[in-house]
């Protein structure tokens, strides 16, 4: 995907202002497999689509959990989202041990932004190829971050990344104004029905598949998968295959899922 002599390293600019090198470590972000989060007025949740590499291999691990207040859910390069969850989780201890109080969820958004925006502006360096959502809840409720490779964060209702993540984002856009009051297990199976629209036609919902995070008032953070899943699972009734709602998909929807039908670096992306 070579274009011209202003790619070849994350300090040039094109003439038209962009910096193309930044872009292609978000169209990494975006041939990870997708990351769905959520969030009322007493929860933040995180779904996230598990690949694997083969039929002997076993599924990558998407949620991880950073501190019993915290956690993320990752797409593109699983080594570059491992270092930055280190780098939060000492974060999270620093905080701990010099404060005794949790850390507060924007203030290690904030950090982890910098620390992206170091690597698209020192030369030598590349910018990380993974984008994160953030949940957690503090003193001041449940919230639900983005953070993406150029540096960029933002607080959100309800968001979603990586591979078909638009056609979740158009489930989440249409149903967003309903999540505040509604329950945990309602809450849960909007992100389902939003997770359930970025897979392929031949895919569906699983227990092996399929994780979520669940953190909020009275509740630390804690991944659910496998068999304990199955009960979320089961909102969905029979219907954990894809759909396509009334009209059919989006010209934008069906681009991006011819764009993603084969997905390089399936052993390396989340």
């Amino acid at each position: 995907m070579f274009r011209n002599q202003y790619d070849n390293d994350v300090s040039t600019w094109s003439p038209q202002g962009r910096i193309h090198q930044v872009e292609y470590a978000v169209e990494a972000v975006k041939q990870g497999s997708a990351a769905i989060g959520l969030r009322n007025n007493d929860y933040a949740i995180l779904l996230a689509l598990k690949r694997s590499s083969g039929e002997l291999a076993s599924y990558q691990k998407k949620l991880i959990k950073i501190d019993e207040h915290m956690g993320i859910g990752i797409a593109g390069l699983t080594s570059d989202a491992r270092v930055l969850s280190n780098f939060m989780r000492t974060e999270a201890m620093r905080s701990k041990m010099l404060y005794d109080r949790p850390l507060p969820v924007q203030r290690i958004v904030t950090a982890i932004a910098d620390k992206a925006q170091v690597n698209t502006q020192q030369y030598g360096r590349r910018p990380y190829g993974v984008g994160l959502l953030v949940i957690g809840y503090d003193e001041t409720g449940p919230h639900l971050f983005e953070c993406s490779p150029s540096g960029t964060c933002f607080e959100y209702h309800a968001m979603s990344i990586g591979a078909r993540s638009q056609s979740a984002k158009t489930y989440l856009e249409s149903h967003y104004q309903e999540f505040a009051n509604e329950s945990l297990e309602e809450l849960v199976r909007h992100g389902l029905q939003a997770l359930r629209d970025t897979l392929q036609q031949d895919k569906e919902l699983n227990v092996h598949n399929t994780s979520l995070g669940i953190v909020g008032k009275d509740r630390d953070f804690e991944i659910i998968e496998g068999e304990a899943l199955q009960k979320y699972l089961d909102l969905l009734g029979e219907e954990t295959g894809r759909t396509r709602r009334s009209g059919g998909a989006s010209a934008s929807e069906q681009q991006e899922d011819v764009n993603n039908d084969v997905v390089p670096m399936e052993t390396d992306n989340a």
